[in-house]
């Protein structure tokens, strides 16, 4: 069964927070079997529901040990939506 998520990851530390962001993202980008796709809004996520979920919440954890603070709105949507054009 394949999954898709969307993530937006809103740091509250005043420490310096692009750098983790993009880390995060580079870091779903290595695994295989996932396709990351992101854009100025959030970070959708697209493979086996397994291995997306793992991997996104490893690398969810991995932020909040990093940053005082920090918020992910996340959206959990069954089957790969990859292919799906937003409509106008």
């Amino acid at each position: 069964m394949n999954i898709s998520i969307e993530l937006s990851l809103y740091p509250l530390a005043e420490q310096e927070f692009k750098s983790e962001i993009w880390a995060f993202i580079k870091r779903l980008r290595q695994v295989d079997g996932l396709k990351v796709v992101t854009n100025g809004m959030s970070t959708q996520v697209f493979g086996d529901y397994d291995l997306a979920v793992k991997h996104v919440m490893q690398e969810i954890k991995l932020v909040h040990e990093k940053l005082d603070a920090a918020v992910f709105v996340c959206k959990f949507i069954n089957g790969d939506r990859s292919h799906v054009e937003a409509e106008s």
